[in-house]
């Protein structure tokens, strides 16, 4: 379910609508049909693109989403047993569209490559080499360019009314745009065209160049890397040298494919300092390689029904019930006049009503709904004071923990305000932080609720 309206007297901090984030037109237009949610590890990327494929389904259209998280969270949320490199249809989505999932398998990726672009005896050359098995299972890279390299797949295929992609967990949210590039120039640099150069030559030409121009080279990357794997590296790159030129070919396409106007970034980040560094290279760097930015989703902010009590009156006022609870205090009581006590009785800042405490401390809940405890003579009156204390106690318990969410509140807010001063530019949604993790269709749809609702969690400006 989508939260709660926001009340009357948070009207005053909200976003302005030029820097809020509005996510359903973005779901809902024909011409958006890729969106790359992107950011550093840890900040709820694949919860996002989970809930984003889920709310598009859901508002009519064919959905895939395209994760590369190895902790396998989507599969468990969406209510599939396992995903893999074939997209699989999502049980129990409403409305009149489809969600389908899938999870990069970065090996088998590169194996369809192979097979792709080589014959029959040459494709089994390459995928029975251990070099190759190597740099297809964990080669620097290899992850990021083969996320690109299924995107492509996908959108080739054309049966997508839109992809989510959920970007590599990288320790850097720009190795999905740097690593591709990075593979690339290996595959096509002066190290792959020395080794190919005696294949290439032929002839009694190749074995002198092999014999004179690579002997000191060989001996030397022999000594380095072992003769045996220099061997399964020359005969890997004498095998894979009629796809090579592909590679970069493929990823400077989908790179263009990341250009063009029917893909949407969202950058999502957490309300901490590196989280939103991070989003802040990012935009800049999107904004560099002229790709198109939707937003930020700023994930797990927290926020407080009670924002109107600050953390410095918070504290005041427990400081205050713990010098009237104080059997050596002869006042022995919260006097009515101090600013402190006048901090809770303010209007909507804590409930004046007086709720269930009478039935808590009553020892005949069932019975009468007055207390034996009120009773004149009565055993309970004896332990009146001993009561009050502890309600006291528990009282200056809470509002301190009230004043250590409005500290955290305030740093959340500081942060995000630094990011948006930067980029003022950069629409903004926020999504408050549940209290556990996500785990079903439920919690998706209600993530992909909170998404649209255009409520910040943050107030605009410090309270006094």
């Amino acid at each position: 379910m989508s939260p709660d309206p926001a009340p009357a007297q948070d009207s005053a901090r909200r976003l302005s609508p030029a820097r809020v984030l509005d996510v359903d037109p973005l779901l809902d237009d024909p011409g958006t049909r890729i969106v790359v949610c992107c950011g550093s590890g840890g900040v709820g990327k694949t919860t996002t693109a989970a809930a984003l494929g889920l709310r598009a389904a859901e508002r009519g259209r064919k959905v895939v989403v395209l994760t590369i998280d190895p902790a396998r969270r989507l599969a468990q949320s969406m209510g599939i047993d396992s995903l893999d490199n074939t997209p699989r249809r999502v049980k129990g989505v409403d409305g009149g569209g489809e969600l389908h999932a899938m999870m990069l398998d970065m090996k088998r990726t590169f194996d369809e490559i192979v097979e792709a672009h080589a014959d029959r005896e040459r494709a089994a050359t390459i995928l029975n080499n251990p070099f190759y098995q190597s740099l297809s299972a964990g080669f620097a890279g290899t992850q990021e360019y083969m996320a690109m390299e299924k995107l492509g797949q996908l959108r080739a295929r054309d049966e997508w009314d839109l992809i989510v992609v959920d970007t590599p967990p990288s320790r850097s949210a720009l190795d999905f745009l740097d690593a591709p590039k990075r593979l690339g120039s290996f595959l096509d640099g002066r190290l792959i065209r020395l080794l190919t150069a005696p294949a290439k030559l032929g002839g009694r030409a190749g074995m002198k160049f092999l014999n004179v121009g690579m002997s000191m080279m060989t001996g030397t990357l022999g000594k380095l890397l072992g003769g045996q794997l220099l061997k399964d590296v020359q005969t890997f790159v004498a095998a894979m040298d009629t796809t090579f030129g592909g590679f970069r070919t493929r990823a400077d396409a989908t790179y263009k494919l990341l250009q063009a106007p029917g893909t949407a970034f969202l950058v999502v980040a957490a309300p901490e300092r590196d989280a939103l560094r991070e989003a802040a290279y990012f935009v800049e760097r999107l904004a560099a390689e002229d790709m198109p930015l939707a937003g930020l989703v700023l994930n797990r902010v927290h926020g407080s029904g009670a924002a109107r009590l600050s953390a410095e009156r918070a504290l005041a006022a427990a400081e205050n019930l713990d010098l009237a609870g104080d059997p050596a205090d002869p006042a022995d009581s919260t006097d009515p006049t101090d600013p402190a006590a006048e901090n809770l009785e303010e209007p909507r800042i804590v409930d004046q009503d007086g709720g269930k405490a009478g039935l808590r401390n009553s020892p005949d809940t069932y019975g009468s709904s007055e207390s034996s405890a009120s009773q004149p003579g009565s055993p309970g009156a004896d332990q009146s004071t001993g009561t009050d204390q502890s309600v006291e106690q528990l009282t200056a318990g809470l509002l301190r923990l009230h004043a250590e969410r409005m500290q955290l509140l305030s740093r959340e807010q500081r942060t995000r305000d630094r990011f948006t001063a930067l980029h003022p530019e950069v629409a903004v949604a926020e999504v408050g932080a549940l209290p556990g993790d996500v785990h079903d269709l439920a919690g998706l749809r209600d993530i992909g609720n909170r998404l649209a609702a255009n409520r910040p969690e943050l107030p605009e400006a410090a309270d006094s």
